[in-house]
């Protein structure tokens, strides 16, 4: 079964549709199998994966609001090697179309149902806002992983975006975790971010992904050619990090399997 992790940071600028589209490509080319569903009406995600929001048969809104399946909607020829939902304008109209559905939290869970174990790994592109696509994605995702600068506003930002994943663990699945904190637009010759570095590793320990995304040329200019930074220049200090982190989250899953093998034995 696939797992199923959303990307989201409420502030917005934070590194979110980078992440996204590149540890998508990153674990597309561990051979893993990937979906990549974008749920930001600006359709960031979409146009970086090399797809034309503009001239895209189906989007996000065709999934959670007409109910199509999901292997309807679902674009399986990308740049980066991945499926991708893609999403342009029309995802805000299934914002406001949410509020009036019948279990309306749970769309997306549910339309991801019979596809989920066609992948290794679904990511989710969430909006930086707290609304009902947020909310689906929330209610789907078995983790979250975080996305974030470490800058001052950005720790602050932090607090309040934890105390909303809890109060969604409650209200919409229990089973909701904190996939891990990625340390964004890294300089370290930056005394601020690396004082904020040491305090989120203090705060949050092991949650704190050893892997840090630096500043790069590449993968600001990525999206630009429609492409994910390793396709676009693979010897880029970006894409080798997203490549690492990639890694990581696999080490990591390989490890909890273990401990939670270890604990049924």
């Amino acid at each position: 079964m696939g797992r199923i992790i959303a990307i989201a940071n409420q502030k917005g600028g934070v590194g979110k549709t980078t992440t996204a589209v590149n540890l998508a490509a990153s674990m597309a080319a561990t051979r893993r199998k990937v979906l990549l569903i974008d749920l930001d009406p600006q359709g960031n995600a979409t146009m970086g994966s090399g797809i034309d929001k503009y001239d895209v048969e189906n989007t996000a809104y065709e999934l959670l609001v007409d109910q199509k399946p999901a292997q309807e909607v679902i674009v399986t020829e990308t740049n980066g090697k991945y499926h991708l939902v893609a999403a342009n304008s029309d995802v805000t109209a299934a914002d406001i179309k949410l509020m009036e559905a019948f279990a309306r939290e749970q769309r997306l869970a549910n339309a991801l149902q019979p596809v989920r174990d066609n992948y290794d790994y679904i990511f989710i592109d969430c909006p930086p806002s707290l609304s009902m696509l947020t909310v689906n994605a929330m209610a789907a995702a078995d983790s979250v992983l975080v996305p974030m600068q470490c800058e001052y506003y950005a720790l602050e930002g932090l607090t309040a975006l934890m105390d909303t994943i809890e109060r969604l663990a409650e209200a919409v699945n229990p089973k909701l975790a904190i996939e891990g904190i990625l340390r964004t637009m890294y300089d370290p010759r930056n005394r601020l971010a690396n004082d904020v570095s040491e305090q989120l590793k203090a705060h949050f320990g092991s949650k704190v992904y050893r892997t840090v995304i630096p500043r790069n040329v590449r993968l600001a200019e990525a999206p630009s050619f429609g492409a994910p930074a390793m396709y676009y220049d693979k010897s880029s200090t970006g894409a080798k990090a997203y490549l690492s982190l990639a890694g990581e989250l696999i080490r990591r899953a390989e490890q909890q399997k273990k401990a939670e093998a270890a604990a049924e034995a």
